[in-house]
């Protein structure tokens, strides 16, 4: 079952060592004319929703999203083949291997520290659209076949309005709240078995939750 992690030296160099690989990326791609970027983890940046499914390893998920794009932005597949590149080109360059593209995220190699807590943990890097009306992550559908496969912008349930309601959230003290539903979540999934909701769907499910049963409108 999934638990936070408490471990605060643990979680701050991970942060550190992760978030610097990724603020790296941000500028790379921001310094280019292709597209403009920003990231944050996942939850819009909030902290303290890490979690680790037992003494597994940990992913650490961060969103990339894209602010302005100099091309068509249906263009999918495009899209995730070109952060792929530049992502693998930093990784490269701090002496990673490169990521895999999965259907949700791109996905690091497992890294550990060599003091303190070894615990493994990873980079999943989601690609994020916010066209100000919903939130929409872009999806590798696989096939087995690359030429068969499908790259698509999809919506996340109930993502509108998203950062007014986080921002009603952190305003009001609910913040615990949405940890202790957010945890819930991952759990519920996991005991299902249901791998298509990834920690953006759930993060999304609670923040709605919380908000509206708070008295949000």
């Amino acid at each position: 079952m999934y638990h936070y992690v408490e471990d605060k030296t643990f979680l701050k160099n991970m942060r550190n060592v992760c978030s610097d690989l990724i603020n790296q990326l941000v500028q790379e791609i921001n310094s280019k004319n292709t597209m403009k970027v920003k990231a944050c983890l996942v939850g819009s940046g909030a902290r303290n929703l890490e979690t680790q499914n037992e003494q597994e390893p940990i992913d650490l998920d961060y969103n990339l999203i894209i602010v302005k794009a100099n091309f068509d932005i249906n263009n999918c597949r495009e899209i995730k083949e070109y952060v792929r590149k530049e992502f693998n080109r930093v990784l490269k360059r701090n002496n990673w291997g490169d990521c895999q593209d999965s259907t949700f995220a791109l996905s690091t190699e497992y890294r550990h520290f060599t003091t303190g807590n070894n615990t493994c943990f990873k980079i999943d890097l989601g690609i994020i659209y916010d066209n100000k009306d919903a939130w929409y992550r872009l999806i590798h559908n696989k096939t087995g076949v690359v030429d068969n496969d499908s790259w698509i912008w999809n919506m996340g349930a109930n993502s509108q309005n998203l950062n007014k309601k986080v921002e009603y959230i952190k305003k009001n003290y609910y913040w615990e709240e949405v940890r202790r539903v957010y945890l819930e979540k991952k759990n519920l999934y996991l005991i299902r078995r249901d791998y298509n909701h990834p920690s953006f769907n759930c993060y999304i499910e609670a923040i709605n939750e919380i908000y509206y049963a708070k008295g949000g409108k």
